[in-house]
């Protein structure tokens, strides 16, 4: 299932730089374990639903999972061999714009040592370098 937004007002838009830190969602809200991003990136919407199908499958369908960032930012790309000019490509892709420091997955519902192995399991379907946070600390040793 392929997360994208329903609709879009504007044009081809532009890409948003993934530098500096993150302003919101920097610590766990709603369940008791979260997956901070420890450095910059685009996020896929594949990367987003590989990483919680990975997390649901390992919890076996128990708790619950929150999904923080949502792919906005559309990447355009031009056909393969085709010249330069006549304007930007099409829609390629849909990413999330994620900084360093945003919470983006976060789990309840279940003991810490299963949401550390499922988020440690989504933790391999992203680019990025990440870290297991709790609730009451906000920051972990991992």
């Amino acid at each position: 299932m392929a997360v994208i937004p329903k609709r879009t007002k504007f044009r081809n838009p532009h890409r948003l730089p993934y530098d500096g830190k993150a302003r919101g969602n920097t610590k766990v809200n709603f369940g008791e374990y979260g997956l901070m991003a420890m450095e910059g990136a685009w996020i896929t919407d594949r990367q987003i639903e590989a990483a919680r199908v990975a997390m649901t499958r390992y919890m076996k369908r128990g708790g619950k999972v929150w999904i923080n960032i949502f792919p906005h930012l559309s990447l355009t790309k031009k056909p393969l061999e085709t010249r330069q000019g006549k304007g930007k490509g099409s829609h390629d892709s849909w990413v999330a714009v994620v900084k360093k420091g945003k919470v983006m997955f976060e789990i309840g519902g279940v003991d810490e040592n299963t949401a550390r192995e499922a988020l440690r399991l989504a933790m391999h379907k992203l680019p990025i370098k990440c870290k297991f946070v709790a609730k009451e600390s906000g920051e972990s040793n991992d």
